[in-house]
C-alpha cells in the first residue's frame, strides 16, 4: 500500500507544492499539492515529471577517483583525506586566491552554500561562483547602488497591480512567479487590468498579453531611455513621489533632455503612438515590472537594469502597492559586496568584482584558470551545478578544467562536469534529504517549506552539507566540541541552544564555524547538517524578520525561532512564517539616504552614449553572422540539466533550432530537417522548427540539452555556441544576442 507524502518541486525557483506517492520506498507518481499555500494546487509538467530527476540511470552511489581515463570507487575517508591534502597543497604553493567554490546554485536546496562558503573562507579565499553571477551580476549591482544592497530585489506585486509589464520575460513558460500562467491569463482577461509584453518575438506571454511591443532585439536600453525621455518631455513624471522618495534625480535629469525619441523608436522598430500610449498608462496606472533573462542576458545587460530602475523611479512604482516592492526574507540571497571598498576582491586575470551579492560571474572562470597570474585558480570544488551545460563556452570550460590541479564535483549523477573531475562525491537527492530555499516570496508574505526526505538514499550518499562538514573536519576547521554539547543535541532544542551559546561565549571561534558546529551536534542527531543549519538560522534571525514573524502570528520571544521551526515540521506543505509591512512597502529599502538613489556615476557615460545613431551603427551584424541567436529558450520541456533522461519528453520536439517561416523560405529550409548553427564559438547541428512565434532574423535554441545519457548525446548543447568573452562589463553573458548563421550540415 503506497503513501502520499508532501514535498516540493526542485526544478525551478517557484518550488511548487507536490505530493509524491511512495510505494516500497520508491516514488511512483507525483501530483500537485492543493494544501500548499503558495502554489495552491498548481504545478507545471516539469513538476509532475520530477521522478525523472530522482531516478536517473547515471546515479552515483559511491565516491569515485579518477585513475587515468577511468573512475575507480574509493572510500569516503580516503577521498576526503586526499582532497584535503590537495587543497592544502594548492593553498600552500599558490596562495588562497588559487581556490574557488562553484555552487549553491540549485533550485531545490540552499543550505550547502553556508558550508561551501565556510570552507572557502576558512582557507582564506573569497572566490565564490554561482548561477546568480551568471544571470544577475548587472541587475544586482544596480540594486546595490539604487536600493542599498545587492540582494534587495524589488519584486512585482502582481496581486495589486493594475498593469503588469513583462519585459524580456516569458512567464507563461518560464514561471518566475507563483502560478504564473494562471496569473497572467487572469490579468489579461480582467477588463480593469492590463498585461504588457515587451519581447522581440510572439512568445507565449506576448500571445496572451493585451499589448505586445515587438521590440527589435538588442534595443531594450534604447527603448527604456526613450520612454524616460518621453515621460519627462510630457511632464508626466511623478513629481511628488520623486521629491519624497528619490535621491539624485536632479543630477540625471539632463541625460534625457533633447533625446530624439522618435528616431530611437525607429531604431527599435516600434510605433511611436503605441509607445506613447504605454508611457501614458505607466504614469496613470499602478504598474509593476517583471524583467527576466531577456533583459539580464541581453545586450547592454547592466544598463538595461539601470534604465528600467530609473523608469520605475520616474513613474513612482518602487515601494508602492501594485508596483515593485521589497519582500520580507528569512535569509538574504547572498551577501552585499561593494567594489569601491578596497577590501573587496576582484578576479586576478579579468579584474571583475563579485557583483551578484558576493558571487563572481562564471563566464570569467576559464580565464581565471588559464591566465598567467601567479594566483590563477588551480583548485575548484563544484556542487549543485553543471558548468559544462549551464555556463557559457563549453569548449573554454573543458580546456580550463583540464588544467586544474584539483577538480572536485559533488552531484547525484555523473554529469558532464563530473566526467572531468579528479574526485566525484555522491550526494543525496532533494527527495532523500532535508532542505529549503530562500527565494523571495510573493509580497507581503514570507513563505517557507521545510522539504523532508520521503525516500531513502543509497547507503553511501550524503547531503552536500554533510560532505562539506566531513571535509572541514579533516582540514581542521571545526573547533573541539565538548561532549556535553553533543549530548544536549539529542534532547530538548532550547536547552541545546542555551548550551551552545555558553560554549560560543567560551570559544569565540565557534561563531565563525557555526554551520559546522551545528552539523556535528544537531546534524549528527538528526542525520542532516542542512536541517541543523535551518534551525540555527531561525534561532538567530535578524530583528526585521522577527517583526515580520510576529505579524504572521509568531509572538516575539527567545523561543520564536524554535516555534517557527516546529511549525514547519508540523506543516510539510509549507506555510507563511512572516509578513512584511503592507502599510510601508518601502520598509525593505537599504540605502543610507532611505530613498531610491538613482545616480550611479560609473555608468553615466554609458547612458549618455545611448543614442539612436550610435545604436543603429552598433546593431549592424557582421556579414559572416547575419542572424541573432537567442541562446537559452525557456519552455516547458527543459529544466536546465536536472532531468537527464530524454524519456520525460517522449513525443515532444524538445530541442530544436526555431526560426521564422519567412527566414526558412528565404534560405530554402523545411521544418524538421537538420541544420547547422554557426557562431564565433563553434557549431552545432539540430532539427529545424519553423514557427510564427520566432521573429524573422532570430534563431532560438533552448538551454539544458546536449546531455550525455546512457552513452548518447541528447539535443544541442547551446553553450558550445556561446563565447565566455561575449559578456557585459560586469560578467553577465549576452546569451540573448549572439551573432550566428545557419546552413545545411553538408556545407561544412
Amino acid at each position: 500500500m503506497g503513501e502520499w507524502k508532501k514535498t516540493g518541486c526542485v526544478l525551478c525557483a517557484q518550488n511548487c507544492g507536490l505530493e509524491a506517492l511512495v510505494e516500497d520506498g520508491r516514488m511512483v507518481k507525483v501530483r500537485a499539492d492543493r494544501e500548499n499555500p503558495k502554489s495552491r494546487g498548481y504545478v507545471c509538467r516539469k513538476g509532475v515529471n520530477v521522478i525523472y530527476h530522482q531516478y536517473p540511470a547515471d546515479r552515483l552511489a559511491t565516491p569515485l577517483k579518477r585513475e587515468g581515463e577511468r573512475f575507480e570507487p574509493i572510500s569516503w575517508d580516503r577521498a576526503v583525506a586526499e582532497i584535503a591534502a590537495k587543497l592544502r597543497d594548492v593553498v600552500g604553493r599558490r596562495g588562497p586566491r588559487s581556490i574557488a567554490y562553484m555552487g549553491a546554485s540549485t533550485q531545490g536546496g540552499h543550505s550547502e552554500g553556508a558550508f561551501g562558503l565556510g570552507i572557502l573562507e576558512a582557507l582564506g579565499s573569497k572566490y565564490f561562483y554561482s548561477s546568480a553571477g551568471q544571470e544577475f551580476s548587472g541587475s544586482w549591482w544596480v540594486n546595490g547602488r539604487m536600493l542599498g544592497k545587492q540582494y534587495v530585489v524589488a519584486v512585482p506585486d502582481e496581486r495589486n497591480a493594475e498593469m503588469l509589464v513583462a519585459w524580456g520575460w516569458n512567464g507563461m513558460e518560464s514561471h518566475q512567479m507563483p502560478r504564473a500562467p494562471l496569473v497572467l491569463r487572469e490579468i489579461s482577461k480582467d477588463p480593469d487590468r492590463i498585461l504588457v509584453s515587451i519581447d522581440p518575438r510572439k512568445s507565449e506571454t506576448a500571445e496572451v498579453a493585451n499589448i505586445h511591443l515587438a521590440i527589435r532585439p538588442g534595443t531594450d536600453s534604447l527603448l527604456a531611455k526613450a520612454m524616460i525621455a518621453l515621460i519627462l518631455e510630457r511632464g508626466w513624471e511623478k513629481k511628488d513621489y520623486i521629491d519624497a522618495h528619490v535621491e539624485g534625480f536632479g543630477t540625471i535629469r539632463s541625460w534625457f533632455d533633447g533625446f530624439d525619441v522618435k528616431a530611437a523608436l525607429r531604431v527599435c522598430e516600434l510605433d511611436y503612438e503605441q509607445v506613447l500610449d504605454i508611457c501614458r498608462l505607466m504614469t496613470t496606472k499602478q504598474w509593476a515590472l517583471h524583467p527576466d533573462l531577456g533583459i539580464y542576458m541581453g545586450r547592454h545587460s547592466t544598463m538595461n537594469s539601470y534604465l528600467q530602475g530609473i523608469l520605475m523611479a520616474v513613474c513612482g512604482v518602487y515601494g508602492k502597492k501594485g508596483g515593485n516592492v521589497f519582500p520580507g526574507m528569512l535569509a538574504p540571497m547572498g551577501r552585499h559586496a561593494d567594489e569601491r571598498d578596497p577590501k573587496t576582491w576582484r578576479t586576478v586575470n579579468t579584474g571583475l568584482p563579485p557583483a551578484a551579492a558576493g558571487s563572481f560571474p562564471p563566464a570569467v572562470m576559464p580565464e581565471e584558470i588559464l591566465g598567467d597570474h601567479p594566483e590563477s585558480i588551480r583548485a575548484v570544488y563544484v556542487s549543485g551545478c553543471n558548468p559544462l551545460r549551464s555556463y557559457p563556452d563549453t569548449s573554454a570550460y573543458e580546456e580550463a578544467f583540464g588544467k586544474l590541479d584539483l577538480l572536485v564535483v559533488s552531484d547525484i549523477v555523473l554529469s558532464e562536469t563530473a566526467r572531468l573531475a579528479h574526485y566525484v562525491l555522491p550526494c543525496r537527492s532533494y527527495y532523500e534529504s532535508w532542505d529549503t530555499t530562500f527565494f523571495p516570496s510573493p509580497w507581503p508574505g514570507v513563505f517557507q517549506q521545510l522539504r523532508r526526505p520521503i525516500v531513502e538514499p543509497p547507503s553511501q550518499c550524503l547531503e552536500a552539507s554533510q560532505i562539506y562538514t566531513k571535509l572541514a573536519d579533516v582540514l581542521g576547521l571545526i573547533p573541539a566540541i565538548p561532549e556535553s554539547l553533543v549530548r544536549a543535541a539529542r534532547g530538548d532544542r532550547l536547552r541545546f541552544g542555551a548550551e551552545l551559546m555558553k560554549y560560543a561565549a567560551e570559544e569565540p571561534s565557534v561563531l565563525q564555524r557555526m554551520p559546522f558546529v551545528l552539523a556535528e551536534t544537531l546534524g549528527r542527531a538528526w542525520d542532516s547538517a542542512a536541517l541543523a543549519l535551518i534551525w540555527g538560522i531561525l534561532m538567530t534571525a535578524p530583528e526585521q524578520f522577527q517583526v515580520h514573524a510576529e505579524r504572521a502570528g509568531f509572538a516575539r520571544g527567545p523561543d520564536q525561532g524554535d516555534r517557527i521551526f516546529q511549525a514547519l515540521l508540523d506543516n510539510p506543505q509549507g506555510l507563511y512564517i512572516g509578513k512584511a509591512n503592507e502599510d510601508d512597502p518601502m520598509e525593505g529599502l537599504r540605502t543610507a539616504s532611505g530613498r531610491i538613489e538613482v545616480y550611479i556615476p560609473e555608468i553615466e557615460d554609458a547612458v549618455r552614449s545611448i543614442t539612436p545613431e550610435g545604436e543603429a551603427e552598433d546593431l549592424k551584424l557582421p556579414g559572416e553572422y547575419p542572424l541573432i541567436l537567442n541562446a537559452g529558450r525557456h519552455f516547458s520541456s527543459n529544466a536546465n540539466t536536472l532531468m537527464r533522461n530524454p524519456e520525460w519528453n517522449r513525443g515532444r520536439r524538445a530541442c530544436t533550432v526555431a526560426v521564422n517561416p519567412d527566414l526558412a523560405n528565404r534560405m530554402g529550409f523545411s521544418d524538421g530537417e537538420q541544420v547547422r548553427v554557426v557562431t564565433e564559438a563553434g557549431a552545432e547541428v539540430g532539427e529545424l522548427e519553423v514557427t510564427e512565434r520566432v521573429r524573422d532574423g532570430m534563431v532560438l535554441i533552448p538551454h539544458g540539452f546536449g546531455l550525455i545519457y546512457a552513452g548518447k548525446k541528447y539535443g544541442i548543447n547551446v553553450n558550445r555556441l556561446t563565447k565566455n568573452t561575449h559578456r557585459d562589463p560586469l560578467g553577465t553573458p549576452i546569451h540573448r544576442f549572439v551573432p550566428c548563421r545557419i546552413e545545411k550540415p553538408e556545407e561544412n
